[in-house]
C-alpha cells in the first residue's frame, strides 16, 4: 500500500495540473470502490473550482468552496493526469474532468484526472466545507513539522518527547506502536521498519520500555527517512506509479525492509524477520536493540 511519500509525490505531481482548474464534469464508471461514492461527488463538484491539493496522512484533498473530494490510493490505486480524449482501460474508474485554462504559452488544454484501481481498496468521499470527514478524525499528528502537515492538523508537533509520554505503560511492540495512526500519521510498515533500524531500536521491544532519548533519536530517525524517501519519489512498490507515470526510487537504499535473511549492511550478520501486527518485520539483532 502507498505510504506517505509515495501519497506526498502524488500530490506534488497534482498541484501544478490541478490546482486552479476546474471540474466541469464527474466520470463515475462504477457506484463504488471501497466504500460507496457518496452524491455530492457527481452533484456538487462539477462547477467547482479546485483551489488547492492537500495530504492528510495517506488521504489526498482536493479542496473546493463546496467541500473536498476526499481520495485513498488503496493497495493498487493510482491517479493519472491526461488528455481529456484519453479512452478510458480496464480498472478506470473515475474520471473528473478539468476545463482548459489559460492562453498563449501558459494555456492548458482540457485533462483528465484519472482514477485507476485494480482491487478496488481506494475510496472516493466527500467532506463538507468547514468539517472533517469521520475518516479524519482521531488522526495523529503529521510527522514532518513544515509545510506537509506539521501541527496543523492536530496542533500537536511530532517529536521525540511527543512519543516518550504517549508510550508509557504500553506493553505493545515499539513497531506496532509508531504504526498506529492514532500517534502518528503515515508511517506504515516500510519506513517503521527503516526508522527503527536507523536509531538502532529492536522492533519487538515493548514501546513503554523505550527511553525518551532513543524515541528522540527514533523522531528524528522517522523524519530524516521519510524526507529522503519524499525526495527520491518514494519506494517503489508493484502497482505504485507517481501521476507521470514514473516510479519510485526509494527502494533501492532500503536497509531492512524485505531484507529478512539478507546480510545487515552495517554490521553483516544476517538480519532477522518476525511477524509484528500482521506485517513482516525485519531487524538486525546486534545493531538494534
Amino acid at each position: 500500500m502507498p505510504e506517505l511519500p509515495e501519497v506526498e509525490t502524488t500530490r506534488r505531481g497534482l498541484v501544478a495540473h490541478v490546482q486552479g482548474r476546474t471540474v466541469t464534469a464527474v466520470v463515475l464508471r462504477r457506484a463504488d470502490l471501497r466504500w460507496p461514492i457518496p452524491p455530492e461527488i457527481s452533484g456538487r463538484l462539477p462547477g467547482q473550482r479546485i483551489h488547492a491539493v492537500r495530504r492528510r496522512a495517506k488521504y489526498l484533498l482536493l479542496d473546493t468552496a463546496a467541500g473536498s473530494a476526499l481520495l485513498h490510493l488503496g493497495m493498487s490505486g493510482s491517479l493519472r493526469m491526461l488528455p481529456a480524449d484519453t479512452p478510458a482501460g480496464l480498472h478506470d474508474h473515475v474520471d473528473l474532468l478539468l476545463r482548459a485554462s489559460g492562453r498563449g504559452p501558459t494555456a492548458q488544454p482540457a485533462r483528465v484526472l484519472r482514477f485507476n484501481d485494480p482491487r478496488r481498496f481506494g475510496c472516493l468521499l466527500w467532506q463538507p466545507t468547514g468539517e472533517s470527514h469521520p475518516l479524519l478524525r482521531g488522526l495523529g499528528p503529521e510527522p514532518l513539522p513544515d509545510a506537509l502537515g506539521g501541527a496543523a492538523f492536530t496542533g500537536v508537533a511530532f517529536d521525540g518527547d511527543y512519543l516518550y509520554a504517549r508510550s508509557r505503560g504500553r506493553s505493545a511492540s515499539v513497531k506496532s506502536f509508531l504504526m498506529d495512526q492514532r500517534v502518528v500519521v503515515g508511517v506504515g510498515n516500510i519506513y517503521a521498519a527503516e526508522a527503527l533500524f536507523a536509531a538502532g531500536i529492536a522492533p519487538l521491544r515493548a514501546a513503554g520500555r523505550v527511553s525518551r532519548e532513543r524515541y528522540r533519536g527514533l523522531a528524528e530517525a522517522v523524519q530524516r527517512i521519510l524526507r529522503h524517501a519524499i525526495a527520491r519519489g518514494g519506494t517503489t512498490l508493484r502497482d505504485f506509479l507517481a501521476p507521470d507515470g514514473a516510479p519510485g526510487y526509494f527502494e533501492q537504499e532500503l536497509s531492512a525492509y524485505g531484507r529478512g535473511g539478507e546480510p545487515c549492511p552495517s554490521c553483516g550478520r544476517t538480519l532477522r524477520q518476525a511477524w509484528v501486527a500482521q506485517r513482516a518485520t525485519v531487524w538486525c539483532g546486534h545493531c538494534q536493540r
